[in-house]
C-alpha cells in the first residue's frame, strides 16, 4: 500500500469494511396486503450512506413464496443498482409487491440485504441485511 501513498491515493476498503455503511428504512403504502385475492403494496426504501466516502451501493429484494415483485408471481427476487452514493447522501427506492389467490392470511418477512461494492457490481466489500415483516389480512 505504501505505492498509493506515493501517488496519494488512499485505501479506503478496510475502513469501509469494519464500519456499518448503511441505514436502511422501509415503509408500505399501503400498510397491509389483501388475503386471497389479487393486490399489490409498494414498498418504500431508504438507503442512507453512513461512510466518509462516496460508494458504489446495490440492493438485493428476497419475498417469500406467496408473494412476488410482478403480478405474474414469477419473481421473488430483485436487484436494484443504486450507481455512486454520496457520503450523508440518501437514495430512495419503490418496489412494487403483488399477492395473489394463494396468499393467505398472517405475517411474511421480507429480506433486503444492501451491498456496498468495489469497482464493479461483481466485487462485494460490505452488506448490511434488515429483515421486514409485511401483515397480510
Amino acid at each position: 500500500m505504501k505505492i498509493l501513498d506515493l501517488f496519494g491515493k488512499k485505501d479506503a476498503s478496510s475502513e469501509l469494511s469494519k464500519t456499518l455503511p448503511y441505514r436502511i428504512m422501509t415503509e408500505f403504502s399501503p400498510y397491509r396486503l389483501y388475503a386471497n385475492r389479487k393486490s399489490s403494496v409498494l414498498l418504500m426504501l431508504k438507503l442512507k450512506n453512513l461512510t466518509t466516502e462516496p460508494v458504489l451501493g446495490s440492493v438485493v429484494i428476497e419475498l417469500p413464496k406467496a408473494l412476488s415483485l410482478d403480478s405474474t408471481g414469477l419473481s421473488a427476487a430483485k436487484e436494484l443498482r443504486l450507481g455512486t452514493i454520496a457520503p450523508g447522501e440518501e437514495r430512495e427506492s419503490k418496489v412494487e409487491i403483488h399477492g395473489d389467490a394463494g396468499t393467505d392470511k398472517g405475517e411474511y418477512t421480507l429480506s433486503i440485504t444492501a451491498f456496498i461494492h468495489y469497482r464493479d457490481y461483481g466485487h462485494v466489500l460490505n452488506a448490511v441485511k434488515k429483515k421486514t415483516v409485511l401483515e397480510v389480512s
